[in-house]
């Protein structure tokens, strides 16, 4: 078998192309924001690989599809529909996840990041592990990890400090504020800003928000237009192609120090923690209020704490058994049992076997 017949994948939810030396792969879920899946990450680290191992790839454009959003990170509705419902398949899902994101560091060739729409999440982690990055005026980077009952340690607290600083990436992970284009370039997150708002035919360049809010919805005239996106981005690739390959790896591999450091320090960690974490309760009311389309309740997590009851367990830690059936490891805050319907009306956490069998 020859690296140029390494066995296919078939893409179903991104698309990749090659034409004169820049292999493209694109997210293609517009109707998830470009949000990955499962399946997805599974493809992305396969067309990664592809071009990483084909002579006639010099360069690695990475995008999404249409305007709107580059990446917006894992799929939330899945997370919550699959992954809170049996947390340690989400380790499996980790192991994918950090395939992928080598994939992009360990291509040997520059991959561009060509951001087309807001990089949320593990967009934005997406994005930081490219080499080079051109953000469309319109687009935003940021963080939502604590927002959602998760934690960005898929390549945002491990880099965004590199990137951006102490202070700073403390700001985006803790806080979750979105970080417009030409902040972005300020902070050292991207490596250029094109104008990407028109109205009436003609570029805008530092739109106001009200001038984005209106091009994004097609309004009075305004509209998005990514030709100038493309310009700058075959620009680079045009300089890349003429450099030489070898120096660009190595450049490449050496310059990677410090991500690949923090990376692996770090990712095993955080893989084992965050299926472990998604038995809690933060997953479930940040997830689920996200699919339910309604803010969260995080303050009501915190009185259950600071009352001495559970801020981990839903109903409580599973601390009762039922004196008529027998079954352990109930909720605390049952007050029948669920396996009987015997009523648990003492509030006596009993962890001991019933006397009647």
């Amino acid at each position: 078998m020859t690296f140029e017949k390494l066995p296919s994948v078939e893409y179903t939810e991104i698309g990749y192309s090659k034409q004169d030396w820049v292999a493209t792969i694109t997210i293609q879920r517009p109707e998830a924001y470009n949000a990955y899946s499962t399946r997805a990450l599974i493809e992305l680290a396969a067309a990664f690989r592809e071009a990483a191992f084909d002579d006639e790839v010099a360069v690695i454009v990475f995008t999404g599809s249409g305007t709107a959003a580059f990446c917006t990170g894992g799929d939330v509705k899945e997370y919550e529909s699959l992954y809170t419902q049996s947390p340690h398949d989400y380790w499996k899902y980790m192991g994918l996840f950090s395939a992928y994101i080598e994939s992009i560091l360990n291509t040997g060739k520059p991959v561009i990041a060509r951001v087309n729409g807001m990089a949320v999440g593990g967009g934005n982690e997406s994005h930081l592990a490219c080499d080079l990055s051109v953000i469309a005026e319109h687009a935003y980077v940021g963080q939502v990890g604590t927002r959602v009952g998760s934690v960005a340690a898929g390549g945002a607290t491990q880099w965004l400090p590199v990137f951006v600083g102490d202070r700073r990436a403390r700001w985006m992970l803790m806080l979750n504020r979105p970080v417009p284009a030409y902040q972005a370039l300020e902070w050292g997150l991207v490596n250029e800003v094109v104008p990407s708002v028109v109205k009436d035919g003609e570029f805008i360049v530092h739109a106001t928000p009200e001038q984005i809010a209106l091009a994004k919805k097609n309004r009075d005239g305004y509209s998005i237009d990514l030709s100038k996106l493309d310009e700058a981005v075959d620009g680079l690739t045009r300089d890349l192609i003429e450099q030489f390959p070898e120096c660009t790896r190595y450049t490449k591999e050496q310059v990677n120090f410090w991500k690949g450091l923090a990376w692996h320090q770090t990712v095993g960690h955080a893989r084992d923690w965050l299926s472990v974490h998604y038995t809690s309760l933060e997953p479930l009311e940040g997830m689920g209020a996200f699919v339910e389309k309604r803010q969260p309740d995080y303050k009501m997590l915190r009185h259950r704490a600071a009352s001495g009851g559970s801020s981990e367990f839903r109903w409580g830690p599973y601390a009762k058994t039922c004196p008529s059936c027998g079954a352990r490891y109930l909720p605390s805050e049952f007050l029948y049992c669920g396996k009987c319907g015997h009523p648990l009306s003492d509030g006596k956490p009993a962890d001991t076997p019933a006397s009647a069998e």
